[in-house]
């Protein structure tokens, strides 16, 4: 199995080794359901064909010399008790196959959600939510169609055509070489029909995933596209990729139009016919009762031709779309979570040992970076845009692994420490603040898997400086807040962040421009907050503010990826050009108004 950074315990295992068989793996975790409706549906046909012999024995009947109304009312309770077993066998066969395509879309569903969790963040920054919201939703729900009705149809056709041949071979042996003529091309045609039609399903599925992630990133850029007056732009893109899309459904029911079984199925009811009346004429005793029975047996071979017309495409639609799903499942992550590694409580002691980083193959973003931070120790880390700054805090909780060198918590290497263990205890605050759509008690609450009391939400708010303005809401802290936090200003988003990892009680801190977006009086507040809750917790800061700067205990200085010079803001002042020229254009910056909660600068390492 991928390596992976969020495990399940007692998860079942899957064969992933084709779409196919994946999709049969799911199928066989309930082996009493397929095998309810084989049985069902075998028993469905063969009672089916029994009712149509039984039409040409109620004929005979009224045509022969001496019938009786009693034989032909004896025959017709026959007719009538297989019809009625036949519509209560087929009921059980859709009930049993229903269940099993929801249980298969459940289950797959569940699959490539915990598959997603389970990637790294390398692995999501380079795919494109629309498209994975396309695959979750619309390929997972097409495997459901493929099993029913799709493969339940195509099951049912093949069981369809199988017991009416019986049934003919039954009457009189010879009949079987026209219907047996009928499957051979019926198989050449279809396998013709498939072979055109997969290339167009597969495109299909792939340009409705390019499709929805376009939209969803126009949905999600809209204030981008209203700032600069683009919806015309977004639209014709929008429409230049739905119309892709549309040439493929069309391209597809060309190919449906040209379907040659129903010619097929044309000619052998004439052939069947034509040899019935043969047989007749030769042989007496293959009387016109024969002949009814004949052709109604025949009559039942159009099913199959019918249903297979879109019985098929849904099956390789589905095909297609397992192939999508199974195609990010079976992505490996560059790292798992390491269940067998430390767990223990930090003291928070953090050292680099000559770390060099880049983004895939890329030149590096980090080199030779050596430093060792102590236990409750505030490190500050300036340079300029592109420095490294984030990267290098991405190091310590394994957001990405290190090229080379080590990275060191309480003395032991990150890569040996429990994922799920390491994290737990590193809280993040970014000047970009992701907050989810639910209560914002419960986006507080969310580091500790909402097991926190009310009494331990509101003081995190209260040390966070956000219970004021929680308590002012209508619904105080079971106020929903929109996708993202949307209705929130970009200060008290800042805070709520703020307060979400003050509960978590992290041993590591890092905070990268958290107070970007805070007015001066507010600022104020918090720095003193953060002054007692940093207590204990070895803390991390990216900042441009000088005023959170000259608290720090050291100070690193990246340039161009390289670790320049550390020590206090005394220190460097006197031996760093670098950081000299950072403090110089920090220092006339104007403090955002007070009150305003919106400031950014919008600079990141």
């Amino acid at each position: 199995m991928a390596n992976r950074e969020f495990p399940v315990a007692g998860e079942h295992r899957y064969d992933r080794s084709s779409p196919v068989r994946w999709i049969l793996s799911h199928a066989l975790r309930y082996p009493w359901l397929p095998l309810a409706a084989i049985a069902a549906s075998i028993s469905a046909n063969a009672l089916t064909s029994y009712s149509r012999v039984l039409v040409g024995d109620a004929f005979r009947v009224v045509t022969t010399p001496g019938g009786t109304l009693q034989g032909l009312l004896s025959v017709a309770v026959l007719v009538g008790a297989a019809r009625a077993g036949q519509a209560l066998l087929q009921l059980a066969r859709n009930v049993a196959v229903e269940f099993l395509a929801q249980r298969i879309e459940r289950d797959t569903r569940d699959e490539f959600y915990i598959s997603l969790l389970g990637k790294s963040l390398s692995f999501h920054s380079r795919q494109r939510v629309g498209d994975l919201m396309a695959r979750a939703t619309n390929d997972v729900h097409q495997i459901n169609l493929m099993v029913n009705p799709g493969a339940n149809l195509i099951f049912d056709s093949l069981v369809g055509t199988v017991v009416p041949i019986i049934a003919i071979a039954s009457i009189r042996l010879q009949l079987v070489a026209v219907p047996l003529l009928f499957v051979a091309l019926l198989a050449v045609t279809l396998r013709d029909y498939t072979s055109k039609l997969n290339p167009v399903s597969d495109a299909m599925r792939q340009q409705f995933g390019i499709m929805n992630a376009g939209l969803a990133e126009s949905i999600a850029g809209i204030e981008v596209v209203k700032a600069y007056a683009q919806e015309k732009q977004e639209q014709q893109k929008f429409e230049r990729e739905a119309r892709r899309f549309r040439d493929h459904f069309v391209a597809q029911g060309e190919i449906r139009a040209r379907y040659l079984p129903f010619l097929v199925y044309a000619f052998a009811t004439a052939g069947a016919l034509l040899h019935a009346l043969l047989l007749h004429f030769s042989d007496p005793t293959f009387d016109v009762g024969n002949i009814i029975s004949f052709m109604g047996l025949v009559a039942l071979l159009r099913f199959p031709t019918f249903l297979s017309l879109f019985s098929f495409n849904l099956v390789q639609l589905g095909i297609s779309g397992a192939q999508r799903i199974l195609e990010l499942i079976t992505t490996g992550s560059e790292m798992d979570e390491n269940a067998d590694g430390l767990h223990k409580r930090m003291v928070g002691e953090v050292e680099f040992q000559n770390v060099t980083f880049g983004y895939d193959d890329n030149e590096p973003v980090l080199r030779d970076i050596s430093f060792r931070a102590r236990p409750g120790e505030t490190v500050a880390i300036v340079g300029g845009t592109g420095s490294g700054k984030t990267t290098l805090t991405r190091l310590i909780n394994r957001v990405y692994d290190v090229d080379s060198g080590r990275v060191l918590v309480d003395g032991i290497d990150v890569r040996d420490w429990s994922l799920e263990s390491l994290r737990s205890q590193i809280s993040t605050i970014e000047q970009d603040v992701f907050l989810f759509s639910r209560p914002i008690g419960e986006n507080i609450a969310f580091g500790t898997g909402m097991r926190a009391e009310q009494e331990a939400i509101e003081y995190s708010a209260r040390e966070a400086q956000a219970h004021g303005f929680i308590e002012s809401l209508p619904e105080g802290y079971d106020t929903s807040i929109g996708e993202r936090g949307v209705t929130l200003s970009g200060g008290q988003r800042q805070r709520i962040a703020i307060a979400r990892a003050f509960l978590t009680d992290p041993r590591i801190l890092i905070l990268d421009d958290s107070t970007s977006a805070i007015d001066s009086a507010t600022e104020d507040a918090i720095q003193k907050a953060m002054y007692r809750v940093r207590q204990g917790r070895t803390t991390f800061l990216i900042t441009h503010r000088l005023s959170q700067i000259r608290w720090a205990d050291r100070i690193l200085v990246l340039r161009s990826g390289v670790l320049e010079d550390q020590g206090t803001h005394e220190e460097l002042v006197q031996r760093s050009p670098t950081y000299r020229r950072i403090f110089a254009l920090a220092e006339p910056e104007t403090a955002p108004m007070a009150g305003d909660g919106t400031a950014d600068d919008g600079r990141r390492g």
